[in-house]
């Protein structure tokens, strides 16, 4: 099996313009995720997909590889189809650019599943308190008995209708990895109903019928989402 990991990478992020360019010690944070990626030795390559010269000459320039996307793309998703649309790769694995605590545990798991040949799209999960699965800011997933995600949500499900009841709850942690042809059917689906109402992509694989197997972790996951999260992350570096 030819096994990618691809870092999507826009450098006019919507909350925090330039946050990939942020410094993280002595490196930006994009290097980061992308020497921690490369790290893990689980990959037959690893490369940054990214929109911008200032993020591509970043990677070049220090010995790693980096894409040019030659579209305006609406998500990570499709900036990657792209990318990989002509490469002879089996499965593609999307490593959020913000995150450069990554590390191998979460993202051996994630590979693992594909062991099973049934499997065409997988992600992770990280079990989480009531009170943080009250912030609609954290992506909720239910699951079949199988580990595969009935339904992803900003609410907080599932819904604890008696006090008494043992309810647990899963965050989902937006580590995707698919077959190649799966994430190519992805792009050429509509947005879905569902995945407009919740601001969710991933909803548009469930409701076009399409499985996503999903695997527990205890990977904390750190992103760079704001101003606030890059002095926390510089905190815990300094730690």
């Amino acid at each position: 099996m030819n096994v990618v990991a691809v870092i999507p990478a826009r450098y006019a992020a919507t909350r925090f313009q330039g946050k990939l360019m942020q410094m993280l010690g002595n490196k930006p944070v994009i290097r980061h995720v992308y020497e921690n990626t490369r790290k893990t030795g689980l990959f037959n390559d690893v490369f940054v997909v990214t929109d911008s010269d200032i993020i591509y000459d970043e990677i070049t320039r220090s010995g790693g590889k980096a894409i040019m996307s030659k579209k305006e793309h609406a998500s990570g998703s499709d900036r990657i189809a792209e990318a990989i649309a002509d490469m002879n790769v089996d499965i593609i694995v999307n490593v959020q650019g913000d995150e450069p605590f990554i590390k191998k545990e979460p993202l051996e798991k994630i590979v693992r599943l594909f062991d099973d040949p049934s499997v065409e799209v997988a992600s992770l999960m990280r079990k989480i308190s009531k009170q943080e699965a009250d912030n609609p800011n954290n992506v909720k997933v239910v699951t079949d008995k199988s580990g595969y995600a009935l339904y992803f949500s900003r609410s907080s499900i599932p819904f604890q209708r008696d006090a008494g009841s043992d309810a647990s709850y899963f965050l989902h942690v937006g580590v995707y990895a698919y077959k190649k042809e799966a994430l190519i059917k992805f792009t050429l689906w509509p947005q879905s109903d569902l995945e407009k109402i919740e601001r969710l992509e991933q909803l548009r694989y469930l409701e076009n019928g399409m499985r996503i197997k999903m695997a527990e972790t205890v990977y904390n996951n750190i992103a760079i989402d704001t101003p606030e999260d890059l002095e926390k992350a510089k905190k815990l570096w300094g730690s």
